[in-house]
């Protein structure tokens, strides 16, 4: 869906108690991308400002969190300065139901660690408190784990409490079996995702469209040849990260890489705080070749001894947004150990993606 975020803003300034609305994309963990309201006043009435927008703009455009100021932050050109606009708070106050079972137990549980909240009842709206689609399918995931228990997209949003989950679930839940090791044939096929990205690869050309980027601004002491090994971690543990997909005949595959010939090269690149940007947009346009690249480039942005920036470049045939997050976690998993003179000691993964294409 477009998002008209000034179309928001309008919506929202007409409530009554509402002096000024600044609405902007947030991502304050990597994928998790929330629209979230600014208003002035204080004393704005965050719960009668959503329900007039509601009534006037789609689900998809609500904001799903309200942060309410004195006065908005201005920079001394006396522009909107978005760097300095405070992360909401995602707390609630609800007079819901405890939980009476266990089941709603473990899924109050759930919901509120998928929406990073302390508590919530069995009435509360997982919706209401800032879930959207990719949250969703996180939570139907960790459910199907924990409860062995099979629950649709369309299940939570016909039913987006603990309370209609429970009872969509039944007393135990039909038992849903998730992919696990197949064997490998000679030739991967793709999965519908990858042949949609691969034909418009093949209609357009190589091109920056589908880049997905992930930077991480790291400080203090860096060991650089700890990050190499860590990232060598994390291409040997993600077959997504050194799949290439040739053709034959006109039929793509995919052609998982040995571990040392998709190594990704660490560039290293001198720059200063002025010119961050221009570096990181230039080198988030890499335009991959996916007949023959790994879909992973890392680049290391050098501003002091003691201050860097890495990017990681991904195409989205081997990530997408809820992808950022255990990327980022497994790099950090990886370089700790390097530092430590060690490899990670995780576990193999049980399932890689070409598991779930077959």
């Amino acid at each position: 869906y477009r998002i008209e975020l000034a179309e928001i803003e309008t919506a929202l300034a007409q409530h009554p108690s509402v002096t000024q609305a600044v609405v902007i994309v947030r991502e304050d963990q990597p994928g998790d991308q929330r629209i979230t309201a600014y208003l002035t006043p204080t004393t704005a009435d965050t719960t009668g400002v959503h329900r007039q927008a509601a009534a006037s703009l789609p689900d998809y455009m609500l904001p799903t969190a309200y942060v309410t100021l004195d006065t908005l932050p201005l920079t001394p050109n006396g522009k909107l300065d978005t760097a300095a606009l405070p992360a909401p708070e995602h707390t609630h106050t609800t007079n819901g139901r405890g939980p009476r079972t266990a089941t709603e137990e473990i899924l109050c549980g759930i919901f509120a660690d998928t929406l990073g909240v302390d508590h919530l009842t069995i009435d509360d709206n997982f919706f209401d408190l800032g879930g959207h689609s990719l949250l969703a399918i996180q939570l139907i995931s960790r459910v199907r784990t924990a409860l062995g228990a099979h629950l649709t997209v369309r299940d939570l949003f016909e039913a987006p409490t603990v309370a209609g989950v429970a009872v969509r679930l039944g007393p135990t839940g039909a038992e849903q079996v998730g992919p696990g090791r197949m064997p490998r044939p000679e030739r991967l096929p793709l999965s519908f995702a990858q042949q949609r990205l691969w034909f418009l690869h093949r209609l357009e050309g190589p091109s920056a469209t589908y880049n997905v980027p992930l930077h991480l601004r790291l400080t203090g002491d860096l060991d650089t040849s700890a990050l190499r090994a860590a990232l060598h971690d994390l291409v040997e543990r993600h077959e997504s990260l050194r799949t290439v997909f040739p053709e034959q005949d006109g039929t793509p595959y995919q052609w998982i890489l040995p571990v040392e010939e998709a190594r990704p090269v660490v560039d290293v690149v001198p720059t200063t705080p002025d010119r961050l940007g221009d570096h990181v947009a230039a080198a988030a346009r890499h335009a991959f070749d996916l007949t023959t690249e790994p879909p992973l480039r890392a680049t290391l942005f050098a501003l002091a001894p003691d201050e860097h920036v890495l990017l990681l470049l991904v195409h989205h045939i081997a990530s997408d947004g809820m992808s950022m997050g255990p990327l980022a976690h497994d790099l950090s998993v990886a370089y700790a150990a390097r530092r430590a003179g060690r490899a990670p000691d995780w576990e193999p993964l049980p399932v890689q993606y070409a598991d779930y294409t077959l």
